[in-house]
């Protein structure tokens, strides 16, 4: 691994343009902005249909394990569960095996949603007009990023 005084960031390195914090930030804006009128139609917010994303993978799960899945803390998943139970998608139970654990599952109405979004991706390329096979490694390259940060954050 290189050390800070290995690395060569050109002239400036801190020219706005050469930011992967800037890059991320207006990206990661501009992509949910895409979302917003693809997702009003259902009634959902985006991060609401990341919570339904985790949902559809598998149901019921846990409150516990939807903050370690979405990246998230119990007191910014709470609001986004009870609109989500308020609209009619999910619902939010005591296990019955541990009464301490909140598990949250689909309604028939959060699953039927389901086929609905399913046309999401599908636009959202379309929108973005970039390869598939170009998003899939700006994909996988963020998810690396994602990873070392989270190293770094735990490390620190």
């Amino acid at each position: 691994m290189s050390t800070v005084t290995d690395l060569d960031l050109g002239e400036d390195p801190l020219a706005l343009d050469r930011q992967v914090c800037f890059a991320l930030s207006v990206a990661s804006r501009n992509v949910i902005a895409l979302y917003r009128p693809l997702l009003a139609p259902m009634g959902l917010t985006h991060p609401q249909y990341l919570v339904m994303l985790a949902l559809w993978e598998t149901a019921p799960r846990s409150v516990k394990d939807l903050c370690e899945v979405l990246h998230a803390d119990a007191a910014t998943l709470s609001p986004l569960l009870k609109r989500l139970e308020a609209i009619g998608y999910v619902v939010r139970d005591r296990s019955r095996s541990d009464e301490r654990r909140l598990e949250v599952d689909l309604t028939g109405k959060g699953r039927e949603l389901r086929a609905e979004a399913e046309k999401i991706p599908y636009r959202v390329v379309e929108l973005l007009g970039m390869d598939l096979a170009e998003l899939e490694q700006l994909n996988a390259g963020l998810t690396r990023v994602i990873a070392a940060s989270r190293t770094a954050l735990d490390e620190r």
